[in-house]
């Protein structure tokens, strides 16, 4: 499966965004997905991650209540809406999906989008 990430850009903080995570080649309702981050000089780091038919999700405390993760397997989409967004929020954000059930270690997903940039200004 191939995914395409898309819906980064520049906001200020208080702002929203949603981003979307397309797949191709593949139906993404054969993978359990979620969303990744990383920050210049930092680690990557969880976001959120969602079941296969979108029943179980789960956020990182950092993103709790301000960020939603959800999907539309008939489109073959996964979204990320992101409110409320803080300077700390700033990274490029990769969608992912595994084989195995969702998870919220990096390794442990099989193929990942390229990345789109999301950037808060404070």
């Amino acid at each position: 499966v191939q995914l395409q990430a898309s819906g980064g850009g520049l906001v200020q903080a208080g702002g929203s965004l949603r981003l979307s995570c397309t797949a191709s080649g593949r139906a993404l309702s054969s993978y359990a997905a979620g969303w990744f981050r990383q920050a210049p000089g930092k680690e990557r780091e969880f976001v959120a991650t969602i079941s296969r038919r979108g029943g179980r999700t789960v956020y990182a405390d950092s993103v709790k209540g301000r960020f939603t993760i959800s999907r539309d397997n008939a489109k073959n989409t996964m979204y990320l809406q992101m409110n409320s967004l803080k300077a700390e929020d700033t990274a490029v954000y990769y969608c992912a999906a595994t084989k195995g059930d969702s998870s919220t270690a990096w390794y442990e997903y099989d193929y990942w989008g390229q990345g789109t940039q999301v950037t808060v200004s404070s």
